[in-house]
């Protein structure tokens, strides 16, 4: 809870009305009321009893009325974030499959119709539509489910799709209780066959991570990466050297968390090795990898440990080159979040600010709609140098 949400409603306006610049007298221009009216209201004197008075304060101080009022109501998008996770984790529940209930009039999926519902799915979650992915995912489990008792064989791949987007999302949305329900669903799924055991270990490596497992997701991303990596590096795949590349990369990253610097790094210079080789602009397993995504990850690797500096300086050169717009915009925004906590470190309130700028340009949802977007947001506006466009973001949204 911030400090202002302790204050009488009358001061929560002088506070605002401090942080917009404005004197009592430019306040209550735009009100249509004398000074002596806000002064009054600021002091308590007058209560502000009517909702449409108080909604003409918040206007006039270009901040949310939840956030007037010290935040009474959540912070915008959360409910819908809420609920949406709850459909989703009710969709996890059902066993519908499992225990034989009717499937209605919505016949069972060819593999044809389900690889272009899994496709959809991943597009919208890319495209950081997450809100809109919430509303796919609890029908295309069901329907996942049923094309893989129809077609086993055939269907399995796309089982394990289905359960990988369903874990990418719920992680996102801060679930991670859940999101972990569905990274093991895919694993299971994807017993046997081993492209698709180190494509579902893709997400297992964040759930671990955020589960502050990170010795235990090391150890697994390495066993998933080397029982994926080809023989000799130049003879592999290039769906090969992405997954292999790509759980290196979630290896370093855990190893990083847990202070080991000299396995971080090694760890992400083999991965760039893979990723020359694989190049920029593919998505093969929806890994994104290549170089650049491999530059973002040892950058954030070395913000990890303690090496800001450098690590903002690759920073500011990695987002001009082209590798950089032909990631997904969940994943730039993602890393943009990122950026912006080094920024923090390094007491730069300001490129923070533009960091999460470029942020919300790029995909909105990172910060209205990620809890880990928000918090970074707050603790920017927070800043007595912050950017008046964050600001006014976080006002808007409830968590300034």
């Amino acid at each position: 809870m911030d400090s202002t949400d302790l204050l009488p409603v009358g001061r929560r306006v002088a506070y605002w009305r401090g942080r917009r610049k404005l004197s009592q007298q430019m306040l209550a221009d735009r009100l249509g009321k004398s000074k002596s009216w806000v002064d009054k209201v600021e002091r308590g004197v007058r209560s502000l009893d009517k909702v449409s008075t108080l909604r003409d304060i918040a206007t006039a101080l270009r901040i949310d009325t939840a956030v007037l009022l010290g935040r009474q109501a959540q912070p915008l998008g959360v409910t819908e974030r809420v609920e949406g996770v709850e459909r989703v984790r009710a969709a996890l529940s059902s066993y519908e499959v499992a225990l034989g209930r009717p499937a209605g009039r919505r016949p069972v999926l060819s593999v044809e119709a389900l690889s272009r519902e899994v496709a959809h799915a991943w597009s919208t979650f890319q495209h950081a539509r997450y809100l809109r992915a919430v509303d796919l995912v609890p029908q295309l489990l069901t329907d996942a489910q049923r094309t893989h008792v129809h077609d086993p064989e055939a269907g399995r791949t796309l089982l394990v799709e289905a359960y990988r987007v369903t874990a990418s999302l719920l992680t996102k949305l801060g679930a991670i209780d859940v999101a972990w329900l569905a990274v093991d669903r895919a694993m299971i799924a994807a017993t046997g066959d081993r492209l698709s055991v180190a494509a579902a270990a893709v997400q297992l490596g964040p759930v671990l991570r955020e589960s502050a497992q990170t010795r235990l997701a090391t150890s697994a991303m390495l066993a998933a990466a080397y029982r994926i990596a080809p023989p000799v590096t130049e003879n592999g795949s290039p769906h090969e050297l992405s997954l292999c590349g790509t759980l290196l990369v979630q290896a370093a990253l855990a190893a990083s968390r847990d202070g080991d610097d000299r396995t971080a790094v090694g760890l992400i210079d083999e991965a760039a090795e893979m990723a020359a080789r694989v190049g920029d602009g593919h998505d093969h397993h929806r890994t994104g990898f290549g170089p650049t995504a491999v530059e973002l990850a040892r950058i954030t690797t070395m913000a990890e440990l303690g090496d800001a500096r450098q690590a903002i300086a690759r920073h500011e050169k990695v987002t001009t080159d082209d590798g950089w717009r032909w990631l997904p915009a969940e994943h730039r925004a993602a890393y943009l979040i990122d950026a912006a906590r080094v920024y923090l470190h390094v007491h730069d309130p300001v490129n923070a600010g533009r960091a999460l700028t470029a942020a919300d340009r790029i995909a909105p949802a990172e910060i209205r709609q990620r809890p880990a977007g928000q918090d970074v947001l707050a603790r920017v506006a927070r800043e007595p140098l912050a950017p008046t466009t964050i600001t006014d973001l976080a006002a808007g949204l409830g968590t300034g």
